[in-house]
């Protein structure tokens, strides 16, 4: 059907329709005495009109003749018989994107489903009259076929196009199935699970190997994929990209599936899974599996990451994890850690940007060892944005006053033979100096926060303990293994202390077997709880913000939002604190606190564990841990607080719908 013309006959035809009605009521009136001037006048007005009618009709015709008649003077009779009975879809369309001609393959292989003559080019098909254009063209879908349709401009009359259509459904559908097909690397491995089973009845272990296997064969049920059990606690599965696509999709439900298998009544089994899903070859795609898989142990395992175009994306990671006490693996990297200092002249230390009690006091262990071994050492610090200045004026007074030295100062000093550690981060981003970590040769990070993709590279050690309260902690398991020649004084026992309850709220958020023990050496080596106590006094100033922030909460999914427009000097612990004391609201997961300072808005996230504020936060590009994270946006307070909304709808549709 000729849409167009017919659409415009339509038209033309209720008009003349109208005019004839007109015309007969004229004569009426013109034969009435009373009414014989008007019905003269509407006459006159209705030969105007039927004139002006037909006049339309015939340029309308006239348009269209001029269309075909032009195009048909461009070719010879023998090249329009050519074009029509030519193999490959063609059709010509006007100025407006009107199909004015097709030959006879674009009717019976393209459009079958009228004549296209007179219609809109974009009502046939989805197709950029921009792309076609170009030298490739543009891909378009007509009828479950799939063509490359460009464009050839005709010279002598840029206002007609020619387009033609070169049929690649059988490449589209070669290329799908060749990426449907492509053979996935999957890594399953079972987290701690020496840890899990020590103790364990041989019967026991029998029967949870039974369901692990279990697990393993409905996971690739109704799939062509294969799977190989390498040891215990480690499974090797190749699948195919078509069967994979589906699992991706539903987030890895086997995460959640491997949870209620359970030993001993008293612990659940949970997986780490890497997935290397574009390795051009076998060697390369065990390789990129292998990296994900450390990625999911790095960050504290229950979770899935795959490696795709050279990211990582991750799924699960809802759970704490299952605490560590792996005495063996700590002594082997203190050893590592006393090797690399002997073998050094020089010993700078520093922690993240606004340093915390957590932050210097791993850093002050660290140093305090160093100094027992006869070198020098140094905290790098800037105590104009730091949060930890009552730590730092209480060990300068206890201890000595040259122990912080500035990001300046620590430049000067590094050289080749200097070592540099980095505690309690280990993104470059947030380190105290970029400069003094971009210019150290030999770096060891110790940090307790969840493994980041991009974390600082590269590096002689990293003890990364994703499990571990504090980074304080860590340093404090590594210091007892360092020997009888490194003392630990009271003052620097106090201050990793302090760093190990901050992390933990006093002991209440994320502590394992190994935080008790570790508190237990630093009370022996003389921790003053009281001494410890009064590092964490506040002024009355943050006491009146924190409550400001607090009165200004509101709940939003089950979380308290805060924020405040306002600027004051300590507005980072005022703010870290208001969201710790959030978590204390009835019906609160979690809890978020948001603050502008210049053109950056910082948000503190906390949480009990049942919400995973780490993966909130890494969507707005921060980080840290299941139940304290962090990041700052550069934006306004409002976009920040509509952004950290959808972040918060985004994590719980994708994480919690199971609940």
């Amino acid at each position: 059907m000729k849409k167009n013309n017919g659409f415009h006959l339509l038209v033309c035809s209720t008009v003349a329709a109208t005019v004839i009605s007109a015309f007969i009521t004229a004569i009426i009136l013109h034969n009435t005495p009373s009414k014989s001037t008007a019905g003269s006048v509407f006459i006159v007005i209705d030969v105007v009109c039927a004139f002006m009618l037909a006049l339309e009709l015939w340029g309308f015709s006239t348009q269209n003749k001029k269309k075909i008649s032009r195009m048909a003077t461009m070719i010879t009779r023998k090249e329009r018989d050519s074009m029509y009975n030519f193999p490959a879809p063609v059709i010509v369309i006007d100025a407006d994107a009107t199909v004015i001609w097709s030959n006879l393959a674009f009717a019976e292989r393209v459009f079958f489903e009228g004549e296209p003559y007179g219609q809109k080019i974009g009502d046939i098909m989805n197709i950029d009259l921009e792309q076609i254009h170009t030298a490739k063209g543009d891909l378009v879908c007509v009828n479950t076929k799939f063509y490359y349709a460009r464009a050839v401009e005709n010279e002598a009359d840029n206002s007609l196009t020619l387009i033609y259509f070169n049929d690649v459904t059988d490449f589209i559908e070669l290329d799908y199935e060749t990426r449907m097909s492509h053979r996935a690397v999957i890594i399953i491995m079972i987290d701690n699970y020496d840890e899990i089973m020590s103790g364990v009845r041989e019967s026991e272990k029998a029967h949870v190997q039974v369901e692990i296997e279990r697990l393993i064969e409905d996971f690739i049920e109704g799939s062509t994929a294969i799977s190989k059990k390498v040891s215990n606690d480690k499974f090797f599965i190749f699948m195919e990209e078509r069967h994979l696509a589906p699992i991706i999709e539903q987030r890895f439900r086997i995460l959640e599936q491997a949870k209620k298998i359970t030993v001993s009544d008293r612990s659940n089994i949970t997986l780490s899974i890497g997935v290397s899903r574009d390795g051009s070859n076998p060697a390369e795609s065990e390789k990129f599996a292998r990296q994900a898989l450390e990625m999911c142990m790095g960050r504290g395992g229950d979770q899935a990451a795959v490696k795709e175009d050279g990211e990582f994306n991750f799924f699960g990671g809802l759970s704490s994890g299952t605490d560590s006490n792996n005495k063996t693996r700590i002594r082997m990297v203190s050893k590592a850690v006393l090797e690399y200092i002997n073998s050094h002249e020089k010993v700078l230390v520093m922690g993240h940007r606004f340093g915390d009690l957590d932050s210097i006091g791993s850093s002050i262990g660290i140093v305090n060892a160093a100094r027992q071994l006869g070198k020098p050492a140094y905290v790098i610090v800037d105590k104009s944005k730091n949060l930890a200045v009552s730590l730092i004026d209480y060990l300068e007074q206890t201890m000595s006053d040259d122990l912080f030295i500035t990001p300046k100062q620590g430049l000067s000093l590094l050289d080749d033979t200097t070592l540099l550690f980095v505690c309690d981060t280990h993104n470059p981003a947030l380190v105290e100096s970029a400069d003094v970590l971009k210019k150290a040769k030999d770096v060891i990070v110790i940090d307790h926060h969840r493994r980041m993709v991009d974390g600082i590279q590269p590096t002689v050690m990293s003890f990364l303990e994703p499990n571990a309260s504090s980074a304080c902690e860590l340093v404090t398991m590594l210091a007892q293994y360092f020997g009888d020649e490194v003392r630990m004084p009271a003052p620097v026992a106090e201050a990793m202390l302090s760093g190990i309850m901050l992390d933990t709220k006093n002991f209440v958020m994320k502590t394992g077997v190994m935080t008790f023990e570790a508190a237990a050496l630093l009370k022996k080596y003389g921790a003053d709880t009281v001494a410890v106590k009064k590092l964490f006094a506040n002024s009355i100033e943050t006491y009146h913000q924190k409550s400001l922030l607090i009165n200004n909460a509101s709940i939003y999914n089950g979380c308290a939002i805060a924020y405040t427009e306002e600027t004051f000097p300590e507005i980072r612990i005022a703010a870290s604190q208001a969201a710790d004391e959030l978590l204390g609201i009835t019906g609160v997961n979690a809890s978020f606190v948001l603050y502008q300072q210049g053109d950056t808005v910082n948000i503190s996230a906390r949480s009990m564990g049942a919400f995973n504020v780490q993966i909130v936060m890494e969507s707005l590009g921060g980080g840290g841990h299941l139940t304290m994270a962090a990041t700052q946006i550069k934006t306004t307070l409002e976009d920040a607080r509509k952004r950290l909304s959808e972040a918060i709808d985004e994590y719980i549709r994708n994480n919690m719908t199971h609940e």
